[in-house]
């Protein structure tokens, strides 16, 4: 893999950055767009803050099945926007599809409730800004997909590394311009985490419908750790480290080299230190996304030390010219011989942007990349064009990721065809592509969506 490989990658990519930039110029003309939100946590909220930083949308409405959350959300909501309007606020996301008819829907959910969502807000002929990974399962991500085209709705996927100043930076100057050389390996990684103590179940708080919550995945009996956050510690909500944050690394290397299906997926792992703890995701994990002559290999360890301090949530991408590690707040790239190291930190707007410096639990590291995100999606929606990290980029990430796992799960590399959807020669592997759904809820399909 050479630079010509990478050259048809590198104009679209100044195009993104270029559509971003007149984003706002272009929308200003138009009426506020109205917004709702599917989901008022922590990133919910983030995603939703920086699109009001950067377009004069008007948040009509927010869904939540957590009323003292719904609520804080609001109040901050009216705080932030411009009209200073207390937005309507909902316990169910389908009336308040039906009632307030968004143009924008950001679905902020735990995983295993974004395709229900991101399903029924294009149906209700919203536009979408749905959070990575799109699916717990790759049917979710094929009905994803096929809603999106059918009712001809624009879908931004929280892959923002897509976005990210500085990784634009070390695309353009480092794998587009050639330092790199050939490429044939790339270690992507993340040492985070750590066990979860066990906890005794007990009632759910009043404010907190965990029915609701619970949604279409396994009935599990309520434990405190669940709500907010630490529900991406079992495998009946999301994809456990490989779909929280792997698919970050993934994805950006593959937008970086302009690849799109792995022919193989192998993996192995599973819970081999933090044995005692209550949480059923994998602590030790090695995933090999095989491309024939490019190797993308994901380690992940919820337990030691990084292999590089400096890179614990990373990307290597090793030439026989030099090597390029990436993360969210940096790169470097390293010369083999003679030759000039490159070097760029993260871009810091808080002096742009002072809301940054107050908000709770804001990654500064992140907001430049959300508010580029949300330019082009909005620009995407002007133009009714594809944004860079277009649903179609995050079904192939998202079920890459969720392949991983079934990978390690059934002890065998699967062959993936990407055009069929289906693992080659193994029924065993493409009865798991669906989990089953609690009742009532039913599980989207591409035919029914």
């Amino acid at each position: 893999m050479d630079r010509r490989t990478f050259l048809k990658t590198g104009s679209a990519g100044l195009a993104v950055s270029a559509a971003a930039a007149v984003a706002p110029t272009i929308l200003a003309a138009e009426r506020p767009k109205r917004v709702a939100v599917i989901g008022c946590g922590w990133f919910g909220k983030c995603d939703l803050f920086r699109l009001i930083q950067v377009a004069p949308v008007q948040v009509v409405a927010l869904a939540d099945v957590d009323s003292r959350m719904l609520a804080e959300a609001a109040d901050l909501v009216a705080a932030r926007q411009a009209s200073k309007q207390r937005p309507a606020t909902y316990g169910d996301y389908r009336e308040m599809l039906a009632k307030e008819k968004p143009d924008i829907v950001i679905v902020g959910t735990p995983d295993h409730w974004h395709a229900l969502a991101m399903i029924a807000a294009v149906q209700a002929g919203a536009d979408v800004y749905v959070e990575k990974p799109i699916s717990v399962d790759v049917l979710e991500g094929q009905s994803m997909l096929a809603a999106a085209r059918k009712h001809g709705r624009v879908v931004q996927v929280g892959t923002q590394r897509r976005s990210t100043p500085h990784i634009i930076d070390a695309k353009e100057k480092v794998v587009e311009a050639g330092l790199l050389g050939r490429i044939a390996h790339v270690e992507i990684c993340c040492y985070y985490g750590g066990g979860r103590r066990k906890v005794e179940p007990t009632d759910p708080p009043d404010h907190f419908d965990y029915e609701m919550w619970t949604g279409p995945a396994p009935l599990r009996p309520y434990v405190p750790v669940v709500h907010p956050r630490s529900w991406r510690m079992f495998m009946e909500y999301g994809n456990g480290t490989v779909g929280d944050m792997a698919i970050h690394m993934f994805d950006m290397v593959r937008w970086l080299l302009g690849l799109g299906w792995p022919k193989r997926i192998a993996s192995t792992g599973g819970i081999l230190v933090h044995t005692d703890g209550m949480a059923n995701i994998s602590d030790t994990q090695t995933v090999t996304f095989d491309y024939d002559d490019l190797a993308v290999v994901w380690t992940h360890r919820r337990w030691g030390t990084p292999v590089d301090k400096d890179y614990p949530w990373a990307a290597f991408l090793y030439g026989d010219k030099g090597t390029l590690k990436v993360d969210v707040r940096k790169y470097d790239f390293v010369p083999r011989g003679k030759g000039q190291a490159l070097h760029q930190d993260f871009l810091d707007e808080r002096e742009q942007y002072p809301e940054d410096k107050t908000e709770d639990r804001l990654e500064l590291h992140a907001a430049p990349a959300n508010r580029r995100h949300m330019k082009n999606f909005l620009e995407s929606i002007a133009r009714r064009g594809r944004p860079v990290a277009d649903i179609e980029e995050g079904y192939i990430s998202s079920t890459c990721c969720i392949l991983g796992n079934l990978a390690m799960q059934l002890d065998r590399t699967l062959a993936w065809d990407g055009q069929a959807g289906r693992v080659v020669g193994d029924d065993e592997a493409n009865r798991l592509l669906a989990r089953p759904y609690r009742k009532p809820w039913v599980h989207p399909t591409p035919e029914t969506v």
